[in-house]
């Protein structure tokens, strides 16, 4: 019951500021409640698959989704999950839990420069074209893999890799980003659990705990979104990865 009680708290959180949280759900599963790192890693890529689901399908109801580039970027994305998962597999724990809070500090300093700064990305895209023919392919090929095995890997669900490689590579309107960005995590997740499922690292019930307590708190968080201050909802979205990378980083795993 802590544990759902737990998730329920970061649920709140992540519904307010409308992010996945993979990488805070591993850090505090590993740190908080000793769950050994590898199973966390899976636990949260499952839940993951649950929390993308209703993003994504309202993102879609709002046209914000290109689902062309998202089913072929989140094919490839999804083989890369695969990959990623046995690659996790092979690291040792004390490894893996530096590597995973290097990328929560990445993961964070590009979300801040996506909601202080977005004229930034914005202008860095427009010097890109977006591909076709065969060119399309190799980049869907390269954001996907890229991605996927990211986000195997370490367990994140990557979302601000994808969405800086949809607005580059790409060239995607930032709300088409955003919304494609949710359709591609969903393979990803999904397969991404699958690889750690595989690997003996996927705990049903711990998953079972962590979707209700994320899910009941989402859904309330998210009625929050509009009616704080943009000031508290950007500093938080930025804090909640650095907040995951420090307790790794500073935590005990196993």
């Amino acid at each position: 019951m802590l544990i759902i009680f737990v998730m329920l708290i970061m649920g709140l959180m992540l519904g307010f500021v409308g992010a996945g949280g993979a990488g805070v759900v591993i850090a505090v599963l590993s740190v908080m409640f000793g769950i050994p790192l590898h199973t966390a890693l899976g636990t949260s890529l499952g839940a993951m698959v649950f929390t993308t689901v209703s993003g994504t399908y309202s993102h879609y109801r709002e046209d914000n989704v290109v689902v062309k580039c998202g089913v072929v970027v989140g094919i490839f994305g999804a083989a890369g999950a695969l990959l990623g998962a046995k690659l996790a597999g092979l690291l040792p724990a004390g490894d893996l839990k530096w590597l995973t809070g290097g990328m929560l500090f990445l993961s964070a300093f590009l979300l801040a420069i996506r909601v202080y700064f977005p004229e930034w990305i914005e202008s860095f895209a427009q010097g890109f074209t977006a591909p076709t023919g065969a060119r399309y392919w190799g980049a869907a090929s390269a954001v996907g893999i890229v991605s996927g095995i990211m986000s195997g890997t370490f367990g994140i669900g990557g979302m601000p890799f994808i969405l800086i490689g949809l607005l580059t590579v790409f060239n995607m309107p930032v709300h088409q980003a955003a919304g494609t960005t949710m359709l591609i995590s969903l393979p990803i997740a999904l397969f991404g659990g699958l690889g750690y499922l595989i690997n003996g690292h996927l705990d049903f019930s711990l998953l079972a705990k962590v979707i209700a307590g994320l899910m009941t708190g989402t859904y309330i968080g998210a009625k929050f979104t509009r009616r704080l201050s943009p000031v508290i909802l950007k500093t938080t979205m930025v804090t909640i990865p650095v907040i995951g990378g420090l307790l790794l980083l500073f935590g005990t795993v196993r």
